[in-house]
């Protein structure tokens, strides 16, 4: 583990930028002190232009509780390298304190006990009062949303991301690119996109049958701000139609598309852009590549894999801005461009604590109004927890482990599956567990709960699949999520083996036995992309399970064994 010191010196010393960045004095202030909302937006007004990201909110409209990932494991190039640190280490390199607000902010623990300190983060009414302060310091900021912003929650996909659209059309965002929008189906997508008043961008979204730019989507956009002509280029997820169901939206095809990406940066600095922004849904890992492959862009804008960093990464005379997931952060980067070319940056990763901004009064009005009518819905209490319940992490999280159980349970299974996506807050000991709750760690347009047998050859060519989309060390290769979780069956995995070699020591936990190759298994899991699955809406299944329960424990998970880290 290398120091701060020395990482700031590496990854200033390929580049002439000026930068400065971090939180501000509100970091410093030990646990028994008061925050203040003037601390948390306290901002020295640097160059030009400002910029504010917001990314990844998946429908989070309400204050929430988000525990960051204890495991978040790198590989390659990668390995030990931001944001792949966590917990302690991650403390120690930005000289972070314990029992900070940094502390329960951006690392995993003492999670539960920092949350009663602290309380809850987010809330796209506290969001707003963050860009409406910035606006207010600098009115021509841009505002860009780099997308999984209309998914997520109940709401959200009772009202097919017509919720979102309406909350976010109110804080006037500039642009913004896409992922798990498309799970709503193109036709859908195309409703919402023909009526936005501001700009959809994704120079990596394809007509399917053409293999040319889609018409709906621009590749980019350019405004004038500061006195500086800017650029800002949409990525939307490049794996798409792997990821997620591509029957849902057979029009479109993705793709990293670098070298597409070039010819628009260099389109765009041929029409005079002083200033490139990529508004990337990449990933982190995959835009820091595209970083060192493409020339010519000053700014990634990076989403999707949900990292949370204090300061840009720089890759050559690029930074990289990382701003969380859950509407738990919003990042202020100011920039001082002259003469054709970014001089220098300032930055600041400021928290949403929601006890600490005051909420404006108009965006909470309006999410209330979308809230209205499944009021009674969200707010039923369905069970209570006794233990955390969260989901980062790359091969467990405690909510997993219970939506596993839930599946076993419910449909009769000797192993359950449940996809490792990253989206999803956390309850905290002795939280009451509603529908909603339920809804913000299931919720999707293809979430039946099927039931099925696989062989036990099948299983483990699914999870090899899967652990190469995530240890693949070739970030173009991997796809940002986290393993497939796993009920009722343990495994050991070596990071460093290449794909069909990593998975070993499967055991049906039930039995104590090794899974045999050609024995069939009774599997139950859940967001299946094949078109025509069959089976209960996964929300209901857990609903079931917990109601049973009454008060829901989990114990800890240490069927995975993990080797190579």
């Amino acid at each position: 583990m290398i120091s701060r010191r020395d990482f700031l010196q590496v990854s200033m010393a390929a580049s002439a930028l000026v930068g400065a960045s971090g939180f501000g004095n509100w970091a410093r202030l030990a646990a028994q002190q008061s925050l203040t909302q003037d601390q948390l937006l306290q901002f020295d007004t640097f160059g030009n232009v400002s910029l504010i990201h917001v990314t990844d909110i998946h429908a989070q409209l309400k204050p929430i509780y988000f525990r960051e990932p204890e495991v978040n494991i790198g590989v390659g190039p990668n390995k030990g390298e931001v944001p792949h640190v966590t917990g302690a280490d991650f403390r120690r390199l930005y000289g972070i304190d314990d029992g900070s607000p940094s502390h329960y902010a951006l690392t995993y623990n003492d999670f539960s006990s920092l949350a009663k300190t602290y309380g809850r983060v987010g809330g796209m009414d506290r969001v707003a009062t963050v860009i409406n302060a910035i606006r207010a310091d600098r009115p021509d900021a841009l505002l860009l949303d780099g997308g999984d912003t209309w998914h997520g929650s109940m709401t959200c996909y009772k009202t097919a991301g017509q919720d979102m659209v309406n909350v976010m059309n109110a804080l006037k965002p500039d642009a913004m690119t896409f992922h798990w929008e498309f799970t709503l189906g193109s036709e859908r997508v195309q409703e919402i996109v023909e009526g936005l008043p501001f700009a959809a961008l994704g120079q990596n979204i394809f007509d399917a049958e053409w293999d040319e730019p889609a018409e709906l989507f621009k590749p980019y956009k350019f405004f004038e701000r500061g006195g500086v002509k800017i650029a800002v280029i949409g990525q939307a997820f490049p794996y798409m139609p792997i990821a997620n169901p591509g029957w849902m939206f057979p029009e479109y095809s993705f793709g990293i598309r670098d070298e597409h990406m070039q010819e628009m940066v260099d389109e765009v600095r041929a029409q005079g852009a002083e200033l490139v922004v990529c508004l990337s849904h990449n990933g982190f890992d995959v835009d820091k590549k595209m970083a060192g492959i493409v020339k010519g862009i000053d700014v990634i804008l990076t989403g999707h894999t949900h990292d949370a960093l204090p300061e840009p990464v720089l890759v050559g005379d690029t930074i990289l801005i990382a701003s969380g997931s859950n509407g738990k952060f919003v990042s202020r980067v100011d920039l001082d461009v002259r003469d054709g070319r970014m001089m220098g940056f300032r930055h600041k990763l400021i928290p949403i604590f929601s006890d600490v901004i005051a909420p404006d009064a108009e965006i909470t009005k309006l999410i209330d109004e979308q809230r209205a009518p499944f009021k009674a819905e969200l707010e039923e209490v369905i069970g209570q927890t006794d233990d955390l319940l969260y989901r980062r992490g790359n091969f467990n999280g405690s909510w997993d482990d219970l939506i596993c159980d839930a599946l076993m349970t419910e449909r009769e299974a000797d192993i359950a599956m449940s996809p490792g996506v990253r989206w999803g807050p956390s309850l905290i000991p002795g939280d009451p567990i509603t529908r909603e709750d339920i809804w913000n760690v299931t919720s999707m347009s293809y979430g039946e709960a099927y039931r099925t047998e696989m062989t036990g050859e099948f299983i483990k060519v699914v999870l090899e699949d899967v652990a190469d989309n995530i240890f693949n060390p070739d970030p173009y290769y991997q796809q940002g999520g986290d393993m497939v979780r796993i009920g009722g069956m343990g495994y050991r995995i070596d990071i460093t083996k290449p794909q069909g070699e990593r998975i070993s020591d499967m055991t049906l936990l039930k039995t104590g036995e090794p899974i045999d190759p050609a024995k069939n298994y009774v599997v139950a899991g859940w967001a299946s992309v094949n078109e025509g699955t069959e089976g209960p809406q996964i929300w209901d299944v857990v609903e079931n399970h917990i109601r049973k329960m009454g008060t829901v424990t989990v114990a800890p998970n240490t069927s995975v064994e993990v080797v190579g880290v």
